[in-house]
């Protein structure tokens, strides 16, 4: 199957998205932007094309409507309303749980600067459907109190020359649960945006190998976080 756009009611608008599945895929990963940046960013695109390669199928989301995306060009009204980036994801991943041609796979997230914070949101929100997430230079800060819920095994990514950034993941590691799977991998010499050689695709493959672990121990049925869906 080749990439097809698909259109999502949300919040009585309509956002758009586009799904890449190729046979066989062992799992599927949504996409969710940063603020001012949009599916169509090279960056996201990159690290989706890896993850297909690995055998994994793709979504890339806008989680603005394009009258939405112009208004936040000008006036930056709506990148950092981080609880309704997260609850519109969170409508995505209930969207693709109806969706037959990949409702059946194992769901990771995969968020970059604010996006990562409405990952980390939806994760908390729907703990029995997402089974990873990823954070690329991600504010997991602004997540807030939802941190302490997300059960699916989490890496946070961030540049070693992005040094506020990484401290605030740094601090958001204590906002986790003891015994959530969380760990925080620093690549060095990277700033914020990865643009250095080398550095983005240092974290496709770290992302990569993150999913392919934790996506395919849902497959094979081995739930290590499912004790805790309760508590």
């Amino acid at each position: 199957m080749s990439e097809q756009t698909y259109k999502l009611p949300v919040d009585e608008s309509e956002l758009e998205g586009d799904l890449n599945v190729r046979s066989g895929a062992t799992g599927l990963v949504l996409f969710a932007h940063g603020s001012g940046s949009s599916r169509y960013s090279r960056r996201n695109r990159d690290v989706a094309e890896f993850l297909q390669a690995a055998g994994l199928a793709t979504f890339l989301v806008d989680l603005l409507t394009v009258a939405e995306d112009a208004v936040d060009r000008r006036t930056r009204q709506y990148r950092f309303d981080v609880p309704m980036l997260g609850r519109r994801l969170g409508k995505i991943v209930d969207w693709l749980a109806s969706f037959d041609a990949v409702a059946a796979l194992p769901l990771g997230l995969y968020g970059a600067s604010t996006g990562a914070a409405a990952a980390l949101i939806a994760a908390a929100n729907r703990p029995k459907r997402i089974r990873a997430v990823v954070s690329r230079g991600g504010r997991p800060d602004l997540a807030g109190s939802a941190l302490r819920h997300v059960l699916a095994p989490t890496l946070l990514i961030v540049g070693g020359a992005d040094e506020d950034v990484l401290e605030l993941n740094r601090h958001a590691l204590e906002s986790f649960l003891p015994g959530t799977e969380v760990r925080l991998s620093v690549v060095p010499g990277a700033g914020h945006l990865f643009e250095e050689p080398g550095s983005l695709e240092e974290v496709s493959r770290e992302s990569a190998a993150w999913f392919q672990e934790h996506l395919l121990e849902h497959r094979l049925g081995r739930h290590p976080f499912e004790e805790l869906d309760s508590r």
